[in-house]
C-alpha cells in the first residue's frame, strides 16, 4: 500500500483553506533536501520534531516570571508555550488559515530562551559580544544545535516572534513573512499577559480587583474571560484574513491584530502588569541576584571553555559563543546550583 495518500489528502484539504493561508506543499523548503513524510503533511513534521527534540523539553524546567517558584502552579515556559500553541490555533482556526504552521512556530518560539526569563536574556546580552536575542537563540537551537532541518515559513516565524517593550502591537525585531507566523507573535502576548496575571495573584502581589476598572469592562474581570475577549476581537479584526470578505485584499494589506478599544485595554493590561509586578522593587532584587548568576556562569564557562560537558554546543565555535549557547541552554535550577558550586562556600551567591 502506497501510505503517500496519507499526505496527499492533507495537502487536499489545506487547499480548502483562505486564499492567503500558507500551504505546505508549497513550502519553500528546507536547508536539506528531504523525502516527504507519507502520513505528515512538511509543517507537521515540523512541529513532531519540535516536540522531540531536548531544548523543547528542557522547557518545563525554565520558569516564565517568578524565578524557581515554589509550588505546582506557576507557569514554566512549557506551559506558557503550550498556551501560545492553543491560542494560536485557536486564531488560525478562526480565520481558516494554516493551524500546523502556527502550532510549528508557536512551540518553537522559546526553545533558546536563557534561564530565568528576560531576566536572563538581558544578561547575555550584555556580555555576548554579538549580543544576545532569544529568538535568534532559537533559530539557532533548531539551526545548528539540534539541527532540526525545519522549513523555511517555520524558521521565519520563529526569529520574528520577538515585541518590544513599548506596544503590544509594535513589531519589534521583524515581521513574520506568513499570517501564522504574525498570528503567533500575538498570540504570544496574549498569553503571557494573562497567565502572569495569573502567577502574580498566586504570588499575591496583585488580587483580581487590582485590575483597571477599564480594562475590566472591556476584557472582562476573569481569566477565561480576558482570553476569551482577546482571541475573538483577534479573529474578528482579522477576519479579511479568511478570504471571506474583501476577496479583493491584497495580502500585503491585511493585518493580524485588535480593535482601537480591546488594543488600548490590552496596553492598559500590559503597563499595569510592568507597573505592579514585572518592575516592582522585591522584583527587582530578585532580577538583580539572577543576573549575577548568569554573569558568573558565562564568564567561568568564556574562561574555561574545556569545562562545558554538554552536546548543546559546537566545539568550532569561538569560546564566547560555546559560553552563550551552554548557559542559555540551562534550566533555572541547574544554572543555579552550578553557580552556587562555582561560588564556592566563600561564594555571594
Amino acid at each position: 500500500m502506497d501510505l503517500n495518500i496519507v499526505r496527499r489528502r492533507l495537502e487536499e484539504r489545506e487547499h480548502q483553506l483562505s486564499p492567503h493561508a500558507a500551504r505546505s506543499a508549497e513550502s519553500r523548503g528546507r536547508e536539506i533536501i528531504e523525502e516527504p513524510s507519507p502520513v505528515r503533511t512538511e509543517f507537521q513534521r515540523d512541529r513532531d520534531r519540535i516536540i522531540h527534540c531536548k531544548a523543547f523539553r528542557r522547557l518545563k524546567h525554565k520558569t516564565q516570571v517568578f524565578i524557581a517558584p515554589v509550588g505546582d502552579h506557576f507557569v514554566t515556559r512549557l506551559t506558557h508555550t503550550l498556551e501560545v500553541a492553543q491560542i494560536a490555533r485557536t486564531i488560525a482556526r478562526g480565520l481558516n488559515l494554516n493551524e500546523d504552521l502556527a502550532e510549528a512556530i508557536a512551540l518553537a518560539h522559546d526553545l533558546g530562551h536563557p534561564p530565568f526569563g528576560h531576566t536572563g536574556e538581558q544578561a547575555l546580552a550584555g556580555l555576548c559580544p554579538q549580543g544576545f536575542r532569544h529568538a535568534e537563540q532559537s533559530l539557532r537551537v533548531v539551526e545548528k544545535l539540534e539541527r532540526l532541518n525545519l522549513t523555511w515559513e517555520v524558521r521565519d516565524g520563529i526569529v520574528n516572534s520577538s515585541k518590544v517593550r513599548e506596544d503590544i502591537f509594535a513589531e519589534g525585531f521583524g515581521t513574520p513573512s506568513t499570517l501564522e507566523g504574525r498570528i503567533v507573535k500575538l498570540a504570544d502576548a496574549v498569553a503571557y499577559i494573562n497567565h502572569d496575571i495569573a502567577d502574580a495573584i498566586r504570588a499575591r502581589l496583585i488580587s483580581e480587583h487590582d485590575i483597571p476598572p477599564a480594562v475590566a469592562r472591556t476584557l472582562g474581570t476573569r481569566h477565561s474571560q480576558r482570553i476569551n475577549s482577546l482571541v475573538s476581537d483577534i479573529i474578528e479584526y482579522s477576519w479579511p484574513a479568511t478570504g471571506e470578505r474583501n476577496a479583493g485584499v491584497r495580502p500585503s494589506d491585511i493585518r493580524i491584530g485588535m480593535s482601537e478599544p480591546v488594543s488600548e485595554a490590552a496596553n492598559a493590561l500590559r503597563e499595569f502588569m510592568f507597573q505592579r509586578v514585572y518592575l516592582l522593587e522585591g522584583r527587582r532584587a530578585e532580577a538583580e541576584h539572577a543576573r549575577g548568576v548568569v554573569t558568573l556562569l558565562y564568564q567561568h564557562y568564556l574562561a574555561h571553555p574545556d569545562e562545558i560537558r554538554s552536546d548543546f554546543v559546537m566545539p568550532s565555535d569561538p569560546p564566547w559563543r560555546r559560553a552563550a549557547d551552554y548557559v542559555a541552554g540551562m534550566t533555572d535550577l541547574f544554572a543555579l546550583e552550578t553557580a552556587q558550586r562555582l561560588a564556592g562556600d566563600g561564594g555571594v551567591l
